[in-house]
């Protein structure tokens, strides 16, 4: 590929041999600041993780053709990802040119033990249009530098995970994220967030049966902060837990949906506030009860009172056991058929 606007990676070391480039990529990124550096199609083999700077003066983009492939070599062992953005030369910014950067295409694969892309340092970091697969956990954005906010933004991408204990599609540390147009699948949860500040939309966490992964444990979107975090448009499918969060944290919940398509579970749960108050805001949320089940509420709360509100819902009353929605309920239920 002739593109003086383009480093291309096959000018510098060749694809599909099955042995280690991490080392030669890293001299590439190394050597080439301010450059969008290309990968076509074929397999680059990592033993190790490679770091992108997050300083303006040297950042780099890094671009894969529809079908190239970053893998996880056998033998995997670093609890870091397989791309790190920002991993070297932390820095924080959002005014110096080159301190947007991003990781656009192709596919990364964990080969059943790696974590796929993090987000370890600056600001406004996009990731998208990729296809992370067999990973532990799919995307990390950690604490940013900006009192902790990263601000970064991950739009369609699809993961599907190494369906074992504790794997995770999204896991959001960083403050200030937007998430937008992601299927996730073959994980035990689909979105995690220890950060406040987070958009999310158009995401949809599917469970698999198969793996290691206890269904009963599994959670759609688990919210573990203690602030507010917006949801719209987000579909739960077949996880345990649709919506899990904190007492006394108000997030809001827009015209979000969930169902199981089987009775092989043994929880069906839309939304679940523990330790404290409820005091988030669901609005429309559509909750696809089953009839055939037990354990199926619209809603669970640790601790009776709060001031959160359930409004104009829609769900079948007589598949639901729990009646705690009637305590914060504005508006009527909107019968399922």
């Amino acid at each position: 590929m002739e593109n003086k606007n383009y480093v291309v990676v096959t000018d510098y070391i060749e694809a599909n041999t099955g042995k280690d480039v991490s080392d030669a990529l890293q001299q590439i990124i190394n050597d080439n600041p301010h450059k969008t550096i290309y990968f076509p199609d074929g397999e680059y083999v990592l033993a190790k993780p490679i770091c992108t700077p997050a300083d303006p003066r040297i950042a780099v983009s890094l671009e894969l053709s529809c079908f190239a492939i970053i893998k996880a070599a056998d033998g995997w062992d670093s609890p870091e990802a397989l791309v790190r953005m920002g991993g070297i030369y932390p820095f924080n910014s959002i005014t110096i040119p080159g301190s947007n950067y991003h990781f656009k295409g192709g596919i990364i694969d964990g080969n059943g033990v790696a974590n796929g892309i993090s987000v370890d340092s600056g600001r406004e970091t996009l990731i998208s249009h990729v296809s992370i697969k067999n990973t532990q956990i799919g995307i990390h954005v950690k604490r940013g530098a900006n009192n902790g906010s990263s601000d970064s933004d991950i739009e369609m991408v699809n993961v599907v995970g190494n369906n074992k204990e504790n794997s995770v599609g999204v896991f959001l540390e960083g403050y200030d994220n937007t998430v937008r147009n992601m299927r996730i699948a073959s994980v035990q949860t689909g979105i995690l967030m220890k950060s406040a500040g987070n958009s999310l939309r158009d995401i949809h966490p599917l469970f698999i049966y198969g793996g290691e992964v206890d269904q009963s444990k599994s959670i759609a979107f688990d919210d573990q902060s203690w602030g507010n975090n917006w949801y719209s448009y987000c579909y739960s499918d077949e996880m345990a837990t649709g919506f899990r969060f904190k007492g006394g944290a108000t997030p809001i919940f827009q015209h979000c949906f969930g169902m199981w398509y089987s009775n092989r579970g043994v929880k069906y749960v839309g939304f679940e506030c523990e330790e404290g108050k409820f005091a988030a805001s669901i609005c429309n949320a559509n909750i696809a009860l089953r009839g055939d089940c037990a354990n199926r509420a619209f809603l669970k709360v640790s601790e009776s009172g709060g001031l959160g509100i359930v409004e104009n819902p829609i769900f079948t009353p007589e598949n639901c056991d729990d009646e705690t929605y009637k305590d914060y309920l504005v508006g009527h239920v909107v019968h399922r058929n």
